[in-house]
């Protein structure tokens, strides 16, 4: 059997999402050496992928509300399309997810993570998971959708990433109990930022060199980080000040125009502000879900 040809009439995977609180972005040699070392927090909401053979590869990815009405329909996605090609296949990709998009929720590295992994098992490629992962953080990085998403993405928890690309050193802490909240308000483009030399050398020396090692102290790094980026909009000052005020730990969705927090408290502060958006801490990482034959 060719290793094309599919062995199934569809594969639906999905992988967390990731909040970055702070990095430092990495060029190396290659894709694998390039990407960011730093802290986040590995969520449940993030993408649910479905895969299905056909002639000539199409993308759909959606934005679902609680209820499943479509919020977003996009048509086109060149990392996803990117991928396709690099495997030799042709399918139907259909993406879900039901956070912003392109609002610092890891979601591009989500959809690449589950696509992989999705065509991976319906064309019975034998790729390890490291290698769907190397792909997925190969086309991230081609696209400047994201630095370090798909590796933290590998796992769960609270992730502390110590060196570049998918195969270097990770540390995860599953200490996080409290509730997390966010709101967004609005997309901020990841290929703006990562494309632009100034925003990385002020994201560089923002860098906190301290270890996170705990919920607290993560937050208190990325608030720090998030101060001396210069990415921070004079709305999300405004209310990380208020967040300080209050003694409710927050910083800045990396990268996106919106806040994440820690705690019952913040609930009420950040929905006044607009949509709140609740969110878990994930066990574990990518996971295949059904496959139809």
């Amino acid at each position: 059997m060719s290793p094309q040809e599919p062995v199934a009439a569809s594969v639906t995977a999905s992988c967390p999402g990731h909040i970055s609180g702070y990095f430092r972005p990495v060029t190396g040699s290659g894709y694998q050496t390039t990407g960011s070392i730093g802290a986040g927090i590995v969520i449940t909401e993030g993408v649910t992928v479905r895969v299905t053979p056909a002639d000539t590869t199409s993308i759909t990815v959606r934005r679902l509300s609680s209820e499943g009405a479509v919020r977003e329909l996009i048509h086109d996605a060149p990392p996803l399309a990117y991928v396709a090609g690099r495997l030799g296949v042709s399918a139907r990709i259909e993406t879900e997810c039901t956070l912003p998009i392109g609002a610092g929720f890891g979601l591009s590295a989500a959809a690449l993570m589950a696509s992989v992994s999705a065509l991976n098992e319906l064309f019975h490629l034998g790729m390890t998971k490291k290698a769907c992962s190397e792909l997925a953080h190969e086309s991230e990085i081609v696209h400047r959708t994201g630095l370090g998403d798909v590796a933290a993405c590998q796992g769960g928890g609270r992730d502390f990433r110590r060196g570049p690309g998918t195969g270097a050193e990770i540390r995860r802490f599953y200490d996080l109990h409290k509730p997390l909240y966010a709101v967004n308000f609005g997309p901020l483009p990841s290929p703006l930022v990562l494309g632009s030399p100034d925003a990385l050398t002020r994201i560089s020396a923002a860098y906190p060199e301290e270890y996170p090692g705990s919920p607290e102290l993560f937050f208190r790094l990325s608030y720090r980080f998030a101060r001396g980026s210069g990415l921070l909009t004079q709305e999300l000052s405004d209310l990380l000040v208020e967040c300080s005020r209050e003694n409710i730990p927050a910083s800045m969705t990396m990268l996106g125009n919106g806040i994440f927090a820690m705690g019952k408290r913040a609930a009420d502060l950040l929905g006044s502000y607009g949509e709140i958006l609740e969110l878990h801490v994930a066990p574990r990482g990518v996971e295949i879900l059904e496959e139809f034959s």
